[in-house]
C-alpha cells in the first residue's frame, strides 16, 4: 500500500540549477554551436512542409473559402500565445528535453513524465508520418521523368515503404554526425523550399482575378454531421454541429490549419545547444513563426486570387493553379519545393524526438546509459539511432491513417502544461533571471491554454481515446521503471532497487 509520502514523492520537482548543472557532466554535455540564425531556420525547417503545399487549397475549398488567410492570421496568433510561454522557459531554463523539462522544473516528476511520454508519440508519429509523405511526392516528381518506382516499394499502399525508410536513414546519420552539420544542412534545404514559395507568390500575382475574391467570406453553410467516435469531442458534448464558411468557417477553419504551425516548439528543445540560450532561443522561436505566418498568408491570398476557391484542388493546390493559368512548368518546381520542405521537416522532427529522450534518460526516468554522448561527435548518437530505427520501421511498415491526429492532440497537450506551467514558476521562482519574459502574465497563458483546449475539443472522440490509452501506458511505465530509477529517487526508494 502506497503512503502519503510516496504519492507526494512523484510531484518532486527537480530545480532549475540543478537541471544546468546536469548540462555540465562531461559524458552527457552537449555541444553549443547553435545561432540565433540556425534556431530561426529549424523552426522555418520544421513549420514549412505540407501545410503550405497542400492545406491552404483543402481548406480554402472546403471551410474557409478566399478568408482562408484570415484563419492563417488566427493560428498564427493562437500560436504566439503558446510560443511566447515556451520563449520564457527556453530562457529561464536553457536545457534539452522542452516541455518535459519546464514541467519537472514547475508542476513536479510524474507530471513531466507524462508530457515526455506525450512528446515521444507526438514526435515519432510527425517523424514517420512526414517521411511517408516525402517517399509520395518522391515518388511523383521521379515519374514526371519517366521514372516510376514499384507499387510494392513506393505506391498508395507499399509492402515496404523503402524511399520512407531511405530518407530517414539519412537524416539519422546527419544528425549522429553533429548539430552544426544538421544546420548546415537544414538551411540548404530550407533555403531551397523558401526560394519556391516566394516564387510561387511573385509568380502567382501576375495571375491574379479580383473577381475570385469575391464573396471573400462565403455564406456560411452547415457541413455533413459525423456519427460515433469520428464526430468531433466538441459535436458529441454540446450537440453543435460543425459550420463551413461564413464567419464561424473562418474559426473552424483556424483548428484547421493550427496544425500546419506545430514545430516551432521544437526549437526549445536545443537550447541546450545554443551558445546564448537567454538571448537565441526566443529570437528563434518567435522570428520563425513570424516568418512562417507571413509566408502563409501570402501563399494563400495568391492561390484564391489565381483560381476560383471552388476549383482548388484539395491534393496540390499551389500546382494545379498555376496549370489552370496554362503555366504547368512549375509544377515540377513546386515538387522540388515540397520534396526539399519535407525532408528538413523530418530533419527537425527527429532532432526534437532525441533532445526529449536524452533529458529523460539523462534523468534516469528511462535508462540512463543511452544519454551517453557520443566523444568525437558531441551528439546522443546511441539514441538518435535507435530513434532512427524506429522511426524506419514506422515509416516503413505501418499504414497510419487516422493515427496522425495523434500529433494534433499530443501537441497541444503540451501546449497546455506549458502555459501553465509559466504561471506556476512565477509564483514558485520569481527570484529567477528570466531573459524573456511572457507579457501580461496571467491573463496572456490563459487565453492559451483556452485557446488550445477548444482546438483539441475539434478534434474526433477517437483520437482522445487512443492518446488516453497510450497515456495509460506511460502511467504503468513510470510507476514500473521510471519512479524507482529517477535520479531524484529518495534512498527507500533506492534501497529497493
Amino acid at each position: 500500500m502506497w503512503e502519503i509520502s510516496q504519492i507526494v514523492d512523484i510531484f518532486r520537482t527537480k530545480t532549475v540549477e540543478q537541471s544546468i548543472r546536469d548540462t555540465e557532466a562531461p559524458e552527457h554535455q552537449l555541444r553549443k554551436r547553435l545561432t540565433a540564425t540556425d534556431l530561426t531556420v529549424f523552426g522555418i525547417g520544421v513549420i514549412v512542409g505540407t501545410g503550405i503545399f497542400v492545406l491552404t487549397g483543402q481548406v480554402a475549398k472546403e471551410t474557409a473559402g478566399p478568408a482562408v488567410a484570415v484563419s492563417f492570421v488566427v493560428a498564427g496568433i493562437v500560436c504566439a500565445l503558446a510560443a511566447l510561454c515556451y520563449a520564457e522557459f527556453a530562457s529561464t531554463i536553457p536545457v534539452a528535453g522542452s516541455a518535459y523539462t519546464f514541467s519537472f522544473a514547475t508542476l513536479g516528476e510524474f507530471p513531466a513524465w507524462v508530457i515526455g511520454w506525450d512528446l515521444i508519440l507526438e514526435l515519432a508519429l510527425a517523424a514517420a508520418v512526414v517521411a511517408v509523405g516525402w517517399s509520395g511526392y518522391f515518388a511523383s516528381l521521379l515519374s514526371t521523368f519517366g521514372l516510376n518506382l514499384p507499387p510494392s516499394i513506393a505506391g498508395a499502399d507499399p509492402v515496404v515503404n523503402v524511399p520512407a525508410i531511405a530518407i530517414v536513414a539519412l537524416l539519422t546519420a546527419v544528425l549522429v554526425a553533429g548539430i552544426k552539420l544538421s544546420s548546415r544542412v537544414n538551411l540548404i534545404l530550407v533555403i531551397t523550399k523558401v526560394a519556391v514559395v516566394l516564387l510561387v507568390i511573385v509568380a502567382g500575382l501576375f495571375f491574379i482575378k479580383s473577381a475570385n475574391y469575391t464573396p471573400f467570406i462565403p455564406e456560411a453553410v452547415p457541413t455533413a454531421r459525423v456519427e460515433g467516435l469520428e464526430a468531433p469531442l466538441f459535436q458529441v458534448l454540446f450537440g453543435i454541429t460543425p459550420v463551413a464558411f461564413g464567419v464561424i468557417g473562418i474559426f473552424s477553419a483556424a483548428a484547421i490549419v493550427f496544425f500546419a504551425f506545430i514545430g516551432f516548439d521544437i526549437v526549445a528543445t536545443a537550447a541546450e545547444e545554443t551558445v546564448d540560450p537567454q538571448r537565441d532561443v526566443p529570437r528563434g522561436i518567435i522570428g520563425s513563426l513570424v516568418i512562417c505566418t507571413i509566408l502563409y498568408v501570402a501563399v494563400s491570398l495568391v492561390v484564391v486570387g489565381m483560381q476560383h476557391y471552388t476549383q482548388l484542388s484539395t491534393d496540390a493546390p499551389l500546382s494545379g493553379a498555376f496549370t489552370a493559368v496554362g503555366q504547368p512548368w512549375l509544377a515540377s518546381i513546386i515538387g522540388v519545393g515540397a520534396i526539399a520542405g519535407l525532408t528538413t521537416v523530418v530533419l527537425v522532427l527527429l532532432m526534437g524526438q532525441t533532445r526529449v529522450l536524452f533529458a529523460m534518460c539523462r534523468d534516469g526516468l528511462l535508462p540512463r546509459p543511452l544519454a551517453k554522448v557520443h566523444p568525437r561527435f558531441g551528439t546522443p548518437a546511441r539514441l538518435t539511432m535507435l530513434i532512427g530505427v524506429v522511426t524506419m520501421a514506422l515509416a516503413g511498415f505501418v499504414s497510419f491513417g487516422e493515427l496522425a491526429e495523434l500529433v494534433n492532440i499530443g501537441t497541444l497537450f503540451a501546449f497546455v502544461v506549458v502555459s501553465i506551467g509559466v504561471v506556476v514558476l512565477r509564483r514558485t521562482r520569481p527570484d529567477l533571471p528570466r531573459a524573456f519574459k511572457t507579457p501580461l502574465v496571467p491573463v496572456l497563458p490563459a487565453l492559451s491554454v483556452l485557446a488550445c483546449l477548444y482546438l483539441m475539443l475539434n478534434l474526433p472522440v477517437q483520437t482522445w481515446l487512443r492518446f488516453l490509452i497510450w497515456m495509460v501506458i506511460g502511467v504503468v511505465l513510470y510507476f514500473g521503471y521510471g519512479y524507482w530509477h529517477s535520479r531524484t529517487a529518495t534512498p527507500w526508494q533506492q534501497a529497493r532497487h
